[in-house]
């Protein structure tokens, strides 16, 4: 909808472009025409720009702008036109929509020019303004590339490519030019594109390090020959990683291993091969091009016995590869070592992989060594088995060097062959002798690549006419002893085997001893054994290196027709000469084996032959059939004659020598035959060593002609001569094969690659070539880094470590040794210092460098190394540059002091700790931990204590410039304040510490774990008499406290929770900490044992508790899952528990820390019997304790006797003491009857018998009767005759009830092997501390301020004095208390003993003790008695209406005589009478209750019983019922104990002289044992207690306060010490106290302590104090009559007036009004007279003078000496008492 209005004038925009003509930049990037693209703007929506593209010069184009309105209003626009003439546009300048509306806006553009063109149409609304661009555009070119192209993952110094898209978007043919970079390369790098036409560029990326990549690369486009018009650009981004490839041996688990990886094939056999594999991983993101190859060792080495099947490849990433390796060894014994090197294009390592294998070769061995024909016909024959074992898995190739064809007496079979591995095989052996003679070879059995081994053959042949002697095998042992010694042998075998130089076999048969089996220095190998006997010089029992052989034969072989140069013997006639040489001394018979048929005859068969003389034989061919090859093996055998020339017993063997023969049959111009034979293996190598060396080589004929074969020297006659073969010539029988043995010594100027051996076969041209490899190389050992070895800086004394490489180039194990010079050993090490080094193996060297000072080191350690074959030859040396820096390091730690708080016990808590070290080196430390525990009064043993904090690593090496993070566990053991300081020390080369301890850190924590205390208990009901020591032993509450206060083990963990885990009836334990809570005995249907424990957490962290019942820890099952029947004990603990005859209250609870609860226990007494309950107290992660209640219900009729313990150890005492403490037992009345107790004196009438009639115990009170509930005291003397521990097992007896045993315990000790020790401090009894009451018990109302009261050790006959304060809590309730007098009132007084608390209230309460005249051990329960105020009352009013109904009952009477009419008046007041109070049946009118008495059947009035009728007492019972007296409110008791020891006065002055005056000893002790008359002088005051007393003592009190306000008494008192002592003692002093003599005590030293002593002797006088307590002086002391008696003060009187000031002050304190900051205040007096005064200035001119002249006038007398420890108080004001 259009609507025309004329609105609000038009405002331009701020804006607004100067119009014209704009030519758009060629080469832009080609952006997507935005007039098809809508926006919304101000509610409207319309498009952003309109653009012309194709159009002419002369024409007029038009494009429409559509409006919509989408707004919800109606929109009112002011339009601004175009400003150019170009573009021109038909509207009103105001245009209105509605919502929902739109409208078409015609716009047209008329070119003038070939330009671009732009220009603008501006809308403004009320919202804002807009416009819409309007463009013109030319036809250009333009090309679309994207904005930046990022490559895949490329490894270094490899390459990855990626296409991207090049388009034209113009519409004109546009040529193009690419840039290229080093980095990336660009193809094609220019074209021609068409208009639309695409075209896609290759990116190839070669990185040349592991960077991020990024380049712009440009491109010019344009019209073709004008390329640099525009151009576009294209950002490249690559990523490069360096690859990486890890070799992984596919049998080994750990894929790091730690000296790189090894593919280790393990015992390989000679001639076979194995195959094993190992696996190329790639773990870096990138493709890895990788090439293998064998390290080069720089040396001649022959063909590889490694071969891999792979050598180069690419291995994806993540992904892997598999070669295969193939080992096949080629020398036997020997361990070959190879490197393969992975070469990775780009890595930055390269990567190697060690291949070792080592060879074996066969173990033949004989089942015997020598085989025995026995005695054997000429011309029989004798056949015997051997085994050939081969106990190797590798197959063994034989051959017996043995003629079996004829030519000798013995013969095997087979003679050759091969042996499977792990097999064995039976040979046949045949003795066929000629000649009757004994026979003896020793037979050479050569196995292949292994030495030969050794057969000996013996037999002897008997003829008709000649018997020689047998030969045995024993005989070959003692011959060969007799060679190997070189001296007489033993007479007989006996000797010998007693000299264990000879063993019997299993069947009997002698041979050589372990000792002698093995050759020695000087004896020959068994190769060199075969050698000689090829050689025909070979004596096979008596060769060795330094004897000549017996017999010898030249030449060893012999070639017939075979033309050849050699040294051997060859010629084509038909017979050679053969020579014998006897080298004995002894006359010798030689006899050749003659065999038929045979080609080669010897002449003569037989001859001897003299000592020390030569013989020849001739040797005849004579081949019976033409065109054939022949070969023989001939022997002889040599013998002594006579061997009477050899001492002993000894028989001689014969030796046996041969020749080797071949030849052949072929005329000349006859072709030989062709060999077909293999020679393995080819190539030999022998180590290059000049050394004697064999090798051994397989010559097979594998045709079907025998072949001949012998060695040829012409080609190179000089090196074929310096190798030696055996046998060097032989025939071989088709399929057959011969075992060559080659002997040489490798020399220097032999070829490196070998020389070739010639065997000539069938004496023709046909030849066999084996390589021998026979030179001596010089040792060739590689040093890593140019021998060069570099440290880091290090640390002065402390070591740094690094590895070098050393590797064997040559082809011989070598075996190397390092050697630093002596002053450099204490800078640098090396590990190993030596070792083996094997062909091309690289051995790892750890170096250690440690310097001594801070300076620059170059040192230089030389290698030496020696091939293992020959250690003796020369050694060769190579030296190592090492070159180090030392410097100085330290370590320091981010934070100084490191809190970590609270940690629960048991529990641990991981921190870490930052070390840093700034230093230039890195440091090799050694930590510490030095733990304190912070907490007061702990003591612990810190060698002993664990440490709470571990060190996960306590030594180690923090690199320079770097930061560790320390790792460290706390666990701590117990409930403490920890301080930890970690220090560090420095390590040396030697791993040792080479610095003090330096601080680094401290480490604060608190270590904590829920404890419960019991830190009070108090009782009621049945057991409220009970005192706090008892009650405290029946509970085990120390042990208890012990337990929970103590660290939990490990088992009592495993629930940390209460909780159901056990389906027993018993649940399971995890503690071993037992307690037994003993609630005592009480009589049945009594009230309850009521027990109250005050448990307190004593620690910092909350505690959850809990009792569990043995229900509580079992799990509940359904009644169907119940098996068996219950036990007895399951019955009973059921019964236990259902009847909750232990209950506790509550069962469990919190308690926060230092939070306080009371928890009940009550014992009920409905059944009589032993009641028990196992009861766990389990604290939540913490202790667990096993709590066994015991309690007993006693019948009301039966006596019961209860001790707390039946095991009662008494105080130790001195052997030889005077005067035994006397020590007490308690003894306590559980049941409802009285009892009547005795104590068994058998056995202690016994005891003293038996320790020589010494009263060693006594008991002064061994029976009495004990009322029901309360407690009686057991006197006991003991007094040991020896240090030793006595045991003693008393029973005490109950009058109707049963006896109780009990085990008195005590120690006698020698006062003489106490040494210094004080006998005081060796009490076994340890008074308990002093409890002060904090927090009372639920319903207490008055606490005490402490529980116990501890004198500890004091003087006979002393008085103590202790303040207690009672306070009632109770805000509401006043109490009145009373101190109950019991037995021990004489010794405990209590003052007030009664009085009332008003609510809040505290009354000052005076406790003194008073000893008695004997020592004691005193064990005390003072009780208090306390009731509330209203309960009396209460009780008081219910009291008094009771009595009044009880004279009221008294009063009335009733009439019963039936006669009486109703009408009848009465005898009393008709008033109507009360109700009665108490509940009983309804009285009858006018009926008179009887009166009241205790049996309730007769009431006696007067003197006279009259008999009252049965309905009268039935009517008594019923109201004695209803009017039973009323019973007084049960007080409250609170317990106090009391202890000390007593000691009489010599003892204790002997141990604790300084104390000794500290104590105030009373006149008048407690009940005197001797009491003596004393008399007080006349007029001195009396001391005896009452209203008199205390008047003096008030009054004393007033003088003594008003003479201390004086100051002129002030400034004699402290004038006073200084003055010399005026008189002395008078002798009126002596009535205060009782004589003792004056040898008593003549070694004390007055002190001026004591209060009332005038003089120095006064003191000494109440210093000594006779047996009886009493003090007294000298009778023989003469008396001073001038002392007026008025002088002396009572002792007691001053004492109790000092006390009441105290007790004054101390009740200020409490009450508040005592403050020791405030100004003394001035006490107001009365008037004094002017004779006062006067007299006061007389008396104080006379204290000047007396100053003056140091003289005391006659007549003066002075105020009695006042101690100083009282004199301080009595200066503080105090309230008037």
């Amino acid at each position: 909808m259009l609507a025309e209005d004329s609105g609000a004038p038009w405002k331009p925009s701020t804006d607004i472009k100067d119009p014209g003509i704009h030519q758009r930049h060629r080469g832009e990037k080609h952006q997507p025409q935005a007039s098809s693209q809508s926006r919304c703007l101000s509610g409207l929506e319309l498009k952003s720009e309109l653009v012309w593209e194709d159009w002419d010069l002369g024409r007029e184009f038009t494009k429409t702008l559509v409006l919509k309105n989408i707004h919800s209003k109606l929109q009112k626009l002011h339009v601004r036109p175009p400003v150019s003439k170009f573009f021109t546009t038909f509207i009103r300048q105001i245009i209105v929509l509605s919502p929902g509306t739109s409208f078409s806006m015609p716009v047209c553009f008329r070119p003038l020019q070939r330009c671009e063109y732009e220009d603008s149409i501006e809308f403004q609304s009320k919202d804002g303004s807009f416009q819409v661009c309007l463009r013109a555009i030319i036809p250009c070119h333009a090309l679309e590339v994207p904005d930046s192209v990022l490559l895949p993952l490329c490894a270094v110094q490899n390459s990855s490519n990626t296409n991207f898209l090049l388009k034209n978007v113009s519409k004109l043919q546009t040529c193009f030019q690419w840039n290229n970079t080093a980095l990336f390369q660009i193809s094609p790098e220019q074209g021609l594109l068409k208009p639309g036409q695409e075209c896609h560029i290759t990116v190839v990326f070669r990185p040349q390090e592991a960077l991020v990549y990024q380049q712009q690369a440009n491109c010019r486009f344009g019209d073709e020959g004008d390329k640099a018009e525009s151009c576009c650009s294209v950002l490249l981004q690559g990523i490069a990683k360096y690859p990486c490839l890890q070799l992984r041996n596919p049998d080994t688990k750990d894929d790091k291993e730690q000296c790189g990886p090894e593919l280790h094939f393990g015992s390989v056999a000679i001639g076979q091969s194995l195959q094993k594999h190992f696996d190329i991983f790639n773990p870096s993101p990138v493709t890895a091009s990788f090439s293998l190859s064998r390290l080069s060792s720089g040396a001649h080495l022959l063909e590889s016995e490694f071969i891999c099947d792979v050598t180069r490849g690419k291995v994806a990433p993540g992904g892997s590869l598999r070669a295969a390796v193939t080992y096949t060894p080629a020398v036997v014994d020997s361990v070959s070592v190879e490197y393969l090197s992975v070469k990775c294009r780009g890595a930055l390592n390269e990567t190697l992989l060690k291949l070792t294998g080592n060879s074996i070769g066969p173990k033949v061995s004989l089942s015997s060594a020598v085989v025995d024909f026995g005695c054997v016909e000429e011309g029989g024959a004798v056949v015997q088995t051997v085994e050939l074992v081969n106990s190797a898995p590798v197959e063994a190739f034989y051959q017996w060097d043995l003629d079996c064809t004829g030519n000798s007496v013995f013969s095997i079979q087979p003679a050759s062959g091969t042996l499977c591995p792990h097999s064995h095989t039976t040979l046949k052996a045949v003795y066929r002798p000629t000649q009757p003679i004994a026979h003896h070879r020793r037979v050479t059995c050569i196995i292949l690549h292994r030495d030969p081994i050794f057969l000996d053959l013996i037999g002897t042949c008997h003829s008709e006419l000649q018997h020689p002697v047998i030969l045995k095998p024993e005989h070959l042992v003692l011959y060969k002893l007799h060679w190997y010694h070189r001296r007489d042998p033993p007479d007989t075998l006996t000797a010998m085997q007693q000299e264990n130089k000879v063993d019997l076999d299993q069947e009997g048969v002698p041979c050589l001893g372990e000792e002698q089996s093995h050759p020695g220095p000087g004896k020959i190998t068994p190769m060199e054994e075969y050698y000689q006997s090829c050689l025909g010089c070979m004596d096979p029992l008596s060769c060795s290196s330094l004897s000549s052989p017996h017999v010898s034969v030249v030449p060893s072989e012999l070639l017939f027709n075979h033309k050849i140069s050699s040294s051997l013997s060859s010629s084509s006639t038909s017979s050679l000469p053969v020579s014998i040489t006897n080298h004995t001394r002894g006359k010798l018979g030689l006899v050749w084996t003659a065999a038929q048929d045979s080609p080669f005859t010897v002449s003569p068969p037989s001859c001897d032959l003299a000592p020390l003389k030569s013989t020849s034989f001739r040797v005849t061919y004579d081949p019976k059939q033409l065109n054939t090859l022949h070969g023989a093996q001939l022997e002889c055998f040599a013998y002594y004659k006579d061997n009477r020339h050899i001492e002993g017993q000894l028989l001689c063997p014969p030796w046996c020598v041969t020749v080797r023969v071949i030849g052949h049959s072929f005329l000349p111009g006859k072709e030989h035959f062709i060999p077909c034979c293999s020679l393995q293996p080819p190539q030999v190598a022998f180590p290059a060593l000049s050394v004697l060396s064999y090798r051994t080589v397989l010559l097979q004929n594998s045709g079907e002609l025998p072949l001949t074969f012998c060695l040829d020297h012409s080609s190179n006659p000089a090196l074929a001569e310096s190798v030696s073969v055996v046998p060097s010539c032989g025939l071989l029988q088709p399929g057959k094969h011969q075992i060559l043995t080659l002997r040489t010594t490798p020399t220097e100027d032999s070829p490196k690659q070998g020389f070739g051996l010639h065997l000539r076969l069938n004496a023709a041209k046909h030849t066999k070539e084996l390589t021998v490899v026979s030179v001596v190389e010089k040792l060739c050992v590689s040093l890593e880094g140019d021998n060069s070895l570099y440290f880091q800086p290090t640390a002065v004394g402390s070591r740094t470590r690094r590895s070098h490489h050393i590797r064997n180039l040559s082809r011989l194990p070598l075996r190397f040794q390092w050697s630093i010079p002596e002053p450099d050993q204490e800078l640098i090490f090396v590990e190993p210092d030596a070792g083996e080094l094997h062909p091309n193996e690289s051995s790892v060297q750890i170096w250690s460098f440690s310097p001594l000072g801070e300076q620059t080191y170059t040192l230089t350690p030389t290698l030496t190394f020696w091939p293992i074959q020959a250690p003796g030859c020369n050694k060769s040396h190579r030296t190592l540059n090492v070159v180090g820096l030392g410097s100085k390091g330290f370590i320091e730690a981010e934070t100084a002091v490191l809190d970590v708080g609270e940690i629960l016990v048991g529990s641990c808590r991981a921190i870490q700790l930052p070390l840093v070290n700034n230093s230039p080196c890195s440091v090799s430390y050694c930590l510490s931990v030095q733990q304190i525990l912070l907490d007061a009064g702990l003591t612990y043993d810190p060698g002993t204590e664990p440490k709470a904090l571990q060190l996960d690593c306590e030594r180690g090496t923090i690199v320079s410039h770097s930061t560790m993070l320390l790792r460290s566990t706390i666990r701590p053991h117990r409930r403490a304040q920890y301080l930890w300081t970690i220090s560090y020390q420095m390590l040396n080369a030697s791993g040792f510490v080479s610095s003090p301890p330096h601080a680094v850190c401290e480490v604060r924590a608190k270590g904590v774990f829920p404890t419960l205390q019991v830190i009070d208990v108090c009782s009621g009901g049945s057991v409220g008499r009970l005192s706090k020591a008892h009650l405290w032993e029946l509970f085990s509450l120390d042990s208890l406290n012990e337990h929970m206060l103590s660290n939990p083990s490990p088992a009592e963990l495993t629930h940390r929770t209460p909780t159901m885990h056990s389906l027993s009836s018993f649940p399971s334990v995890f503690t071993k900490d037992m307690l037994d809570f003993n609630f005592g005995a009480t009589p049945m249907n009594s009230e309850p044992s009521i027990f109250v424990l005050m448990f307190h957490n004593p620690g910092s962290i909350p505690v959850d508790w809990a009792f569990l019942f043995p229900a509580d820890q079992q799990i509940e099952l359904d009644y169907w899952a119940e098996t068996g029947e219950f036990s007895s004990t399951e019955l009973y603990q059921m019964k236990v528990q259902d009847n909750h005859l232990f209950s506790i209250s509550p069962r469990s609870g919190t308690l926060l820390p230092g939070q306080q609860r009371a928890v009940h226990f009550t014992h009920s007494h409905d059944s009589a019997g032993k009641d028990r309950l196992p009861v766990m107290l389990k604290l939540s992660y913490g202790r667990e304790t096993l709590l066994n209640f015991q309690g007993l219900t006693v019948e009301r009729d039966r006596p019961c006797l209860h001790v707390a313990s039946k095991q009662h150890v008494f105080t130790s005492v001195t052997v030889g003491d005077r005067t035994p403490p006397k020590q007490v037992y308690e003894l306590h009345n559980c049941g409802a009857v009285p009892l009547r107790y005795e104590v068994d004196t058998a056995v202690l009438s016994q005891l003293k018998v038996d320790n020589f009639n010494h009263p060693v115990l006594v008991c002064f009170n061994p029976e009495g009767e004990l009322l029901p509930g309360r407690t009686a005291m057991l006197e006991w003397i003991f007094s040991p005759l020896e240090p030793k521990m006595y045991h003693m097992d008393i029973p005490i007896h109950v009058q109707d009830g049963d006896s109780t045993l009990v085990r008195f315990e005590g120690c006698g000790f020698d006062s003489l092997t106490l040494g210094s020790t004080n006998p005081f401090n060796c009490s076994d009894t340890k008074a308990p501390e002093p409890r002060v009451k904090t927090v009372s018990f639920p319903g207490q109302v008055v606490i005490l301020s402490e529980d116990s009261v501890s004198l500890g050790n004091i003087p006979v006959c002393s008085r103590s004095s202790r303040i207690l304060f009672l306070t009632n809590v109770s805000h509401t309730d006043s109490v009145h208390y009373k101190w109950l007098k019991e037995s021990y009132q004489q010794v405990v007084q209590i003052h007030p003993e009664q009085g009332g608390l008003c609510p809040g209230e505290s009354a000052l309460c005076a406790l003194t003790f008073t000893s008695t005249d004997y020592p004691t051990c005193y064990q005390l329960d003072v009780i208090c008695q306390v009731i509330l105020e209203a309960s009396l009352t209460r009780y008081r009013d219910a009291l008094q209406r009771w009595e009044e109904e009880k004279e009221r009952q008294r009063d009335e009477f009733t009439i019963t005589d039936k006669n009486l009419t109703e009408t009848q008046g009465v005898l009393i007041d008709k008033e109507p009478v009360a109700a009665p109070v108490n509940k009983g049946p309804p009285f009858r009118k006018y009926k008179t209750l009887p009166p009241i008495c205790p049996s309730g059947g007769c009431e006696t009035v007067g003197a006279i019983c009259t008999k009252i009728l049965r309905a009268e007492r039935r009517a008594q019972r019923e109201t004695a019922k209803s009017l039973k007296r009323l019973e007084p409110p049960q007080p409250a008791l609170l317990h106090l104990g009391v202890t000390a020891h007593s000691h009489a006065l010599l003892e204790y002055f002997s141990h604790r002289p300084d104390q000794f005056n500290e104590h105030y000893r009373c006149f008048q002790p407690v009940k005197p044992q001797r009491p003596e008359a004393t008399s007080f002088p006349a007029g001195l005051p009396s001391t005896t207690h009452g209203p008199e007393r205390d008047i003096t003592v008030h009054v004393l009190t007033s003088l003594l306060r008003g003479v201390l306000d004086d100051p002129a008494f002030t400034h004699y008192l402290i004038t006073l010490p200084s003055k010399p002592i005026p008189h002395r003692l008078q002798e009126t002093s002596s009535s205060h106290c009782s004589s003792s003599p004056s040898s008593l005590l003549p070694h004390l030293t007055p002190k001026p302590h004591i209060l009332l002593s005038g003089t120095a002797e006064q003191k000494e006088q109440h210093n000594a104090v006779d047996s009886e307590g009493t003090a007294g002086r000298s009778k023989n002391e003469p008396r001073t009559q001038n002392t007026p008696h008025t002088e002396h003060v009572p002792a007691d009187m001053c004492e109790d007036v000092l006390l009441n000031t105290l007790q004054n002050l101390m009740m200020e304190a409490v009450r508040g009004e005592l403050v020791l900051t405030a100004l003394p205040r001035t006490v107001i007096l009365p008037p004094v007279f002017t004779r006062t005064r006067k007299m006061s200035k007389a008396m104080a001119e006379k204290e000047r003078e007396i100053l003056r002249n140091g003289k005391e006038p006659a007549g003066t007398h002075h105020l009695p000496n006042i101690p100083k420890l009282t004199l301080p108080l009595l200066f503080i004001p105090t309230a008037s008492s």
